[in-house]
């Protein structure tokens, strides 16, 4: 897929320029929410580690600049930690390793990233809850806390490094795993109109649903705007690895509920069912996830509705480059207005590392690079 619109190279530019800028001070550190116009450095456990080195990798595929891939192999040996570490891994081993590990190896064919990636996929592997048929997101956050039975819409993003693990080591179960919880997701999580839930509440010993929670959404029926990118994103891959026609219609039902709700200036509220005094506050984030996915289902269809996601997605990325974008402020950022939690009111209207990562992977889909990690 090729766009030849002005506005993609410059934004490209742009973003490259400003990450190498931004890389001089934070090397191989891991950002994660802008305060104050500087990138706050998390733990390399914290679950956004890859997002940095993702967009470093990105941005070098398409630039040729060693000096990001230097510093994406540096971020991603410090995740050996983590993973050998183990306590701290949950769900989000996806979107850590393959990030980093993954796409190191599909762009040099490094060995050690392959076997530390293959190690990531069977510690994801290990979470899945056989009676519910879903992968568990989170360990307790503390002493006496049982969450065996959530599992979380973001998960969806994580079962490339399923797929993956499956095609580089020929073993068909970590594939048939990636299957079952997008089944749980396509039946537990997708409500009719296309919106989705958060959190879902299982019996961990009988698999029964319990209900829905609202998690980082105002209200447990509300729906969360990242959470519905993570869903288009999510399934439109899940179709790709798989050819299952049930994944690429929520897919489409996912997205055609995302791009009715978008306002005037195509950019999402946090929740896209909010009291009106709480509709104003947007996540950029979300906005630029979704365009990504829009942008590969897109690619996987014909005519009229390939048309309508392609042309959702750029009008998404091309505000976020004009009406979003950090380019002359002191801000280390990207995007700005991303809302990273508000219930519990943590980084709100703040630039966050996934959203700029998406907006550089959205527009790298634009100008038709294909070194893309979760494919």
């Amino acid at each position: 897929m090729t766009k030849q619109a002005a506005w993609i190279d410059e934004a490209w530019e742009r973003s490259l320029k400003k990450t190498m800028q931004n890389a001089a001070r934070i090397g191989s550190g891991f950002p994660h929410a802008s305060q104050g116009g500087t990138y706050d450095l998390a733990s390399p456990g914290w679950w956004t580690a890859g997002f940095w080195p993702g967009m470093l990798w990105v941005l070098h595929s398409g630039s040729g600049h060693d000096e990001l891939k230097k510093l994406a192999e540096e971020c991603e040996a410090k995740l050996d930690s983590v993973l050998d570490g183990y306590v701290t891994l949950d769900h989000d081993l996806g979107f850590m390793w393959t990030l980093t590990s993954v796409m190191n190896y599909k762009l040099t064919g490094n060995e050690m990233s392959r076997i530390r990636a293959l190690k990531a996929a069977n510690y994801l592997a290990a979470r899945f809850n056989l009676k519910g048929r879903y992968i568990r997101a989170w360990n307790p956050w503390q002493e006496g806390e049982r969450n065996e039975g959530i599992a979380i819409i973001d998960c969806c993003m994580n079962m490339p490094l399923l797929f993956w693990a499956s095609r580089v080591s020929g073993d068909p179960r970590y594939a048939h795993i990636a299957e079952a919880h997008l089944d749980t997701v396509v039946k537990h999580f997708l409500r009719e109109d296309g919106s989705v839930y958060h959190i879902v509440h299982f019996d961990p010993h009988t698999g029964e649903r319990l209900g829905g929670l609202g998690g980082q959404g105002y209200a447990a029926e509300s729906a969360w705007s990242r959470g519905a990118a993570w869903a288009i994103y999510g399934l439109a891959l899940g179709y790709h690895h798989t050819g299952k026609q049930e994944y690429l219609a929520a897919a489409q039902r996912a997205a055609n509920f995302f791009l009715s709700r978008l306002p005037e200036d195509h950019v999402p509220a946090w929740d896209f069912r909010v009291p009106e005094e709480f509709s104003n506050l947007r996540d950029s984030s979300a906005g630029s996830c979704a365009a990504c996915g829009l942008l590969l289902l897109s690619a996987q269809l014909d005519g009229a509705d390939a048309a309508v996601y392609e042309t959702g997605a750029a009008r998404i990325l091309e505000s976020l480059y004009k009406n979003y974008g950090a380019w002359e402020e002191k801000e280390e950022g990207l995007l700005l207005h991303g809302t990273s939690n508000y219930p519990q009111g943590t980084n709100i209207d703040v630039p966050l590392i996934y959203g700029d990562y998406y907006f550089v992977e959205g527009l790298a889909r634009l100008k038709g690079l294909d070194t893309l990690c979760w494919e």
